[in-house]
């Protein structure tokens, strides 16, 4: 018998036994009368990709999306849960909700089941009080508003990037053109980020949506 389970467990890898994980590299950035969203489209579970065109881009309500990194299903729970809870709020409002209540929302979940969770969320979208926003919630349950803000696994490998080429003031274009280059970078080096290029652009027109292909991202180097 104990020969039979140790040939069981050999025909069996170990990552059909890890969680599901949207290590990741995801990003925000404001711009004059709205943001940019951007993240790439790989899901993992251990070293095996489970998916390569994950859309990690959620919508949460009309004008108010998030990025998810972490586990998959604790992203993708919390995500369900504040966009049902928000639903709700613009019902009794009877006006579209605050991005800064969308990302309380995230924080206050993320911060209560801070022990059960793994969930890195960014938050951002345009509202009327004050246009594009861009929150961060960190795993653990912090809030905090930034101009521009990386997150998941290749977010690491881009900080250099992002300090030396953002600029306050940049245009929508601009923006893009950005984003899309710091995507870029962690895809050649994380294990955990790949696939396609996936960008929004949230403003009062609406959401814009748009992929970047794989032979179509900017190219950094040749090696």
């Amino acid at each position: 018998m104990a020969s039979t389970l140790n040939n069981y467990n050999d025909l069996c890898p170990d990552w059909t036994q890890r969680e599901v994980s949207t290590g990741t590299t995801i990003m925000a950035v404001e711009f004059d009368g709205g943001v940019v969203m951007g993240a790439d489209s790989r899901t993992t579970t251990g070293a095996y990709i489970a998916n390569r065109v994950t859309d990690k881009l959620t919508p949460i309500h009309d004008r108010i999306f998030c990025c998810r990194s972490g586990s998959a299903a604790d992203t993708q729970a919390i995500a369900d849960a504040v966009t049902y809870q928000l639903g709700f709020h613009s019902i009794e409002l009877d006006e579209a909700p605050l991005v800064q209540t969308a990302a309380s929302l995230f924080r206050d979940m993320c911060y209560r089941y801070r022990e059960e969770l793994m969930a890195g969320i960014i938050v951002a979208g345009w509202d009327r009080r004050r246009g594009g926003q861009v929150y961060t919630v960190p795993v653990g349950g912090m809030l905090t508003r930034q101009p521009v803000s990386v997150g998941g696994s290749g977010s690491s490998y881009i900080y250099g990037y992002v300090d030396s080429n953002y600029r306050s003031g940049m245009s929508k274009e601009e923006c893009l053109k950005f984003t899309a280059g710091a995507l870029t970078l962690p895809m050649e080096r994380d294990g955990s980020s790949g696939g396609v290029v996936r960008l929004a652009v949230i403003s009062e027109q609406g959401v814009e949506r748009q992929a970047i292909l794989g032979n179509q991202l900017p190219q950094f180097s040749t090696v």
